[in-house]
């Protein structure tokens, strides 16, 4: 999937029905952001299984539904349990490949042991 870095992503906390397609997923979208829901913005939502994540964007001439799954593993989801958060585009690339930006990950110091 390109994404444009002049678009917002926006995370939908919590679970998500992923029986919904795009018109229920624009709902949503809609409800939460109705600024928003034209602009171009992604809007990520994901399952109850969290082996589904799906992406709604408006590309001018209508939605677009980008869906992924995964089969071994699960994907990292923010705690939170209602609303919308933005994230950066660097960390939804994290994100879709499997790691948890919503955790803190402590630096690694390295001492030289003579």
């Amino acid at each position: 999937m390109y994404l444009r870095k002049d678009r917002t992503i926006y995370l939908l906390a919590g679970i998500t029905d992923m029986r919904k397609q795009i018109n229920g997923l624009a709902a949503i979208a809609q409800a939460k952001k109705p600024d928003e829901v034209f602009s171009g913005s992604y809007f990520v939502f994901l399952g109850k299984t969290r082996k589904v994540m799906k992406v709604l964007y408006w590309d001018r001439s209508g939605f677009c539904l980008w869906v992924k799954r995964l089969e071994e593993e699960t994907f990292p989801w923010t705690g939170k349990q209602k609303g919308v958060l933005e994230i950066g585009h660097a960390k939804f690339k994290l994100l879709i490949r499997g790691i948890d930006v919503f955790r803190e990950h402590r630096k690694l110091e390295y001492s030289s042991v003579a």
